[in-house]
């Protein structure tokens, strides 16, 4: 992998809670552009990884680089302003506004109810996000409050927010839980459509999922990481299986 292409670089990491080591990462890049997946048992530090590199969490030791820049003290808005976006399990869109009020929320500069109420967006970002309802297959639902959305169009719709807001790395957490299988399926197709454009950590437990992502895998175990590379080759490795996918708990594909 060429460090030219790193948009994230994730060095001799460790997180340490009251003397309990969370994550003790060597090694973890991200190529400019590509869609990774993060697997691994509960209490492997996925989430953890994404708090360090999303800022939410400090690193006792070790180095987080995103874009060139080294980040590992930074704030956590100050990591969001150099786009990086993080979307949770759980989605958080506000419910008393339409699907295209939640939109230009998330525009740039205009985080504040203040910013929202005395200020309209230009052509230019109106017609953006008709453009991206429309990728995430919410254009027809515009006008409509989010809290009539079902569980997968308010997944679609925070993914869409982040991209309207400008995140160029998305820390996407487990975007597959809750769905039905047409909303699984189109949720793979849109990360999919978003590679090559955003690079994108998507942390997931569902492998009939990894695998429509059809990525690069990552697994953690014990915070460290346990293996990397496509899914077959990592889901054929004895101690991968050991540890989180032969443990039959999780769909397999």
């Amino acid at each position: 992998m060429s460090a030219k292409q790193d948009f994230l670089q994730v060095t001799d990491l460790v997180v340490e809670f009251d003397g309990f080591r969370a994550l003790d990462v060597k090694y973890f890049a991200v190529d400019r552009g590509e869609l990774r997946v993060v697997v691994g048992p509960n209490g492997a530090g996925k989430t953890t990884l994404c708090d360090v590199i999303s800022g939410k969490t400090r690193a006792t030791t070790g180095s987080v680089v995103i874009d060139d820049h080294e980040v590992t003290r930074w704030r956590d808005s100050q990591i969001a302003a150099l786009g990086v976006g993080r979307k949770f399990q759980t989605p958080s869109v506000f419910d008393g506004l339409s699907v295209y009020e939640n939109m230009e929320l998330a525009l740039p500069g205009r985080r504040t109810w203040w910013r929202t109420l005395t200020g309209r967006p230009t052509w230019a970002q109106q017609r953006q996000i008709l453009q991206l309802l429309d990728r995430v297959h919410l254009r027809k639902l515009a006008r409509a409050p989010a809290r009539d959305l079902s569980h997968g169009q308010r997944q679609w719709l925070e993914i869409a927010m982040l991209m309207v807001s400008g995140s160029r790395l998305l820390l996407v957490d487990e975007p597959a839980a809750g769905l039905t299988d047409d909303e699984t399926m189109l949720t793979a197709d849109l990360l999919n459509e978003l590679k090559g454009h955003h690079t994108i950590i998507v942390i997931e437990h569902d492998m009939e999922f990894v695998r429509r992502l059809a990525s690069r895998v990552t697994v953690l175990c014990e915070g460290r990481v346990l293996a990397d590379g496509p899914l077959d080759m990592v889901q054929a490795d004895p101690k991968v299986r050991e540890a989180y996918l032969g443990r039959g708990k999780e769909r397999k594909p």
